[in-house]
């Protein structure tokens, strides 16, 4: 019987390689050139499958490019690169890696909100610099974590591991704004309170945020947002690019309207704005929130699995999508 064809869209461990060639037809790209469209599609020709990441755009002309295609496994919680009516319409799954990066990319949110609070990189780059001659009482003097008021936009499964470590490791009293408000037992063991938009705006010293992105949520955070914000406030995304405007970011640490910002994720990205660049008072992280490797490992053999899954038991294990129809 011949083997399914399958595309690792990017570089992966080899350990993953080599599990998926007992399996598949394997095509890989490990020197982790980022394929343009058209190279994308060349690539897809007669594949059955992918292993794909944020990079990988999957929309109506590139489904219609490659008919054989039938199943392309994320490898990211996210999944804004995929067009999901696209791909249902086509009969394509697709399917994400949730659940297996929650507390790694917790974690990473935390101690960004920590390093720009505690204004870290600025500090660093002082030292480095050789600009320390002496203490000094108000040297870098920043904001305190503990007893603060911890605010944070999108209440899913990372966010509540946020709300935890605030709550419960620093004191910290945690409000937060969801689309759907949480049911009352999950607030109670985050220890969270459920605000408007605009109060959460107004009272938080340290808001995160970790919604998913959509048109929906595009420029949720933009200059009006920013002008609500304490100005001694902070400000962590470990979302998506496009969640925050950039550009009214930038403009607002440059006017001290917040105190500052930690940033993993940017409009653009890898392409970063170059005023954010020239900023003292921004963490800068080039989208490495889940970057352990335990939790790289297990994200990329949850994509794997859903490959898998699909091609052996006509299933997926995390879908994002529900096909009920083939269009070919």
């Amino acid at each position: 019987m011949t083997k399914p064809k399958i595309l690792l869209a990017r570089a992966v461990f080899p350990a993953i390689i080599e599990s998926l060639s007992t399996r598949f037809d394997v095509a890989t790209n490990q020197t982790d050139q980022v394929l343009t469209k058209s190279e994308l599609i060349a690539r897809l020709q007669g594949v059955d499958g992918a292993l794909t990441t944020g990079s990988e755009r999957i929309d109506s002309d590139l489904l219609v490019a490659c008919p054989q295609l039938k199943v392309v496994a994320n490898m990211a919680v996210g999944y804004n690169n995929f067009d999901l009516p696209a791909m249902t319409e086509r009969g394509v799954q697709g399917t994400n890696t949730p659940d297996v990066l929650t507390d790694t990319t917790a974690d990473f949110g935390f101690a960004l909100m920590m390093a720009t609070a505690r204004r870290l990189t600025e500090s660093e780059h002082f030292l480095r610099r050789g600009e320390w001659t002496k203490w000094r009482y108000d040297m870098f003097t920043g904001s305190d974590i503990h007893g603060a008021t911890l605010g944070i936009l999108g209440m899913g499964r990372i966010g509540q591991g946020i709300a935890s470590r605030g709550a419960h490791g620093f004191g910290m009293e945690v409000i937060y704004h969801n689309r759907t408000r949480l049911d009352p037992a999950t607030e109670a063991r985050c220890r969270a309170s459920y605000v408007s938009k605009a109060e959460l705006l107004q009272r938080a010293d340290h808001l995160v945020l970790v919604l998913p992105y959509s048109a929906e949520s595009h420029h949720a955070i933009g200059a009006a947002e920013l002008a609500q914000m304490k100005p001694t406030a902070t400000l962590t995304n470990i979302a998506r690019g496009g969640i925050v405007d950039d550009v009214a970011l930038a403009a607002a640490l440059k006017a001290r309207t917040i105190a500052g910002a930690g940033l993993d994720v940017f409009e653009g990205e890898p392409a970063v704005l170059p005023d954010l660049l020239t900023l003292p008072n921004v963490v800068l992280t080039p989208h490495i929130a889940s970057a352990s490797g335990p939790t790289r490992m297990a994200m990329a053999r949850l994509a794997a699995d859903n490959l898998v899954s699909f091609f052996t038991e006509g299933r997926v294990l995390t879908p994002v999508n529900t096909v009920t129809s083939i269009v070919r």
